[in-house]
């Protein structure tokens, strides 16, 4: 269905804050040859067309499985595997070297394309490959000779970043040299992997034929930090194509800040995963350090504690030690060396399928650190895990930051019923909404 003008503005508008947060930031993004070959590719070009416009630096980097396949099929060869490694001899090299360059320049392709009344016309992109990734051989194991297969052993960081200064786009194949002239075929997870850790990059996305991540139960894990996922992949609990989730680890653990997942099937889901609150696939983030949790009633001091100077101030409303102990299980808190340096807590008006988010308080010595990000993240989660549609919230001093979170500021009318009679119309609270969107 199509967007009507208002919605459309809407939309621009909100993505605006994520556009501003990409620009001058590098993406590696990662797909198989699968994905090529899907009807939906030429549009994935697209969106990574529009990224680059937007000041996005992308690295990216293509599978070609497939198509070596196809090609040793015509030639009446046996692909050959050992532990699910492709054995390159020199005949299938042949084949490697024939798939690779024919989709580097199917890709180039692609970006070049500036017709009129396409999403690219007008935009003019360089894309720039070559001996940017440097390899070793496999060798041989468990008494296999892998022969031209190769791994990774180092990736021209300052070549990279030459091209990447220049606007360009830079277009990584499954394939690497070494100092002797040799050419080894390797995984593209191993150069995707090894690009992102080596340049740093702010995100690796990998495009998968699944929306994400799944648990046991089936579903979409939206966000998931990497020891959580580390442990359940240990449990057998988690559901993802191997070669994206292998990808996500080894890069988050290396030290690259997020790993995305999305289903290359999708249309826009590029575009939806960067540029809206919900996304449309999984992010995997590192450890932090700050623990997030539901609030025990041992957390009652630390919270009066922490509360108390923005009470005095009158940016909230004072809470007794009994009320608190109370209304404990509806807090989450965040934990830094026992000490609780964030809260919020969230108020369920179920009938209305409504929640208010309240008692939002950050320590004076951690302010910037995204903290109320997480925690308003985490409140949207249980809000919507409950079956609430909407969050809303009361404040007097921090509209500011509730409007750049996406809330709308709306009336006093619009609160529930039971939230409406206890109003308190001395404070004069201003009122905001976020609508939330169901997982």
């Amino acid at each position: 269905m199509a967007l009507s003008d208002t919605e459309s503005i809407r939309l621009f508008r909100s993505s605006a804050p994520y556009i501003n947060a990409h620009r001058g930031k590098t993406f590696v993004i990662m797909f198989g040859g699968e994905a090529i070959e899907d009807p939906n590719f030429p549009r994935i070009i697209q969106d990574i067309a529009l990224l680059n416009s937007l000041g996005v630096r992308l690295i990216i980097v293509h599978g070609a499985r497939p198509q070596i396949d196809l090609r040793l099929q015509l030639r009446n060869k046996e692909s050959m595997f050992r532990d699910g490694i492709r054995v390159t001899n020199k005949e299938t090299l042949e084949c490697v070297k024939d798939a690779a360059g024919s989709l580097r320049s199917q890709i180039e392709a692609l970006l070049t394309m500036g017709l009129p009344n396409s999403p690219m016309h007008g935009s003019q992109i360089r894309v720039c490959s070559g001996n940017l990734v440097v390899a070793r051989p496999l060798g041989v194991r468990n008494g296999v000779d892998f022969e031209n297969t190769g791994l990774v052993r180092r990736i021209d960081v300052q070549g990279i970043n030459d091209h990447l200064s220049d606007g360009s786009i830079v277009l990584l194949s499954p394939m690497g040299y070494s100092p002797t002239g040799e050419v080894f075929n390797l995984s593209h997870e191993d150069v995707a992997t090894q690009a992102a850790i080596a340049m740093k990059a702010d995100k690796i996305i990998t495009l998968s034929e699944r929306d994400g991540i799944f648990n046991q139960d089936g579903r979409l894990l939206r966000t998931i930090e990497l020891n959580l996922i580390k442990k359940e992949l240990a449990l057998a609990n988690i559901d993802a194509e191997t070669t994206c989730l292998t990808a996500m680890i080894a890069s988050v653990e290396a030290g690259v800040s997020r790993a995305h997942c999305i289903n290359y099937h999708t249309d826009g889901a590029l575009l939806k995963e960067l540029f809206t609150r919900d996304g449309a696939g999984s992010l995997v983030l590192q450890n932090h350090y700050e623990q997030l949790r539901t609030a025990t009633i041992d957390d009652v001091g630390g919270i009066l504690k922490l509360i108390k100077p923005l009470e005095e101030s009158g940016a909230l409303v004072k809470r007794s030690r009994e009320r608190l102990e109370n209304e404990i299980d509806l807090f989450t808190v965040i934990v830094r060396d026992g000490m609780i340096i964030a809260c919020a807590a969230l108020y369920m008006y179920k009938s209305d399928a409504c929640g208010e988010l309240a008692c939002v308080a950050t320590h004076h010595d951690y302010r910037g650190g995204n903290r109320g990000e997480r925690l308003l993240e985490e409140i949207r989660k249980k809000a919507i895990l409950s079956g609430l549609e909407r969050i809303f919230v009361l404040t007097t001093v921090t509209a500011h930051w509730f409007l750049e979170q996406g809330f709308a500021e709306t009336t006093v009318d619009a609160l529930p019923s039971a939230k409406k009679e206890m109003y308190n119309f001395t404070r004069n609270s201003k009122v905001f909404m976020l609508s939330l969107a169901p997982n």
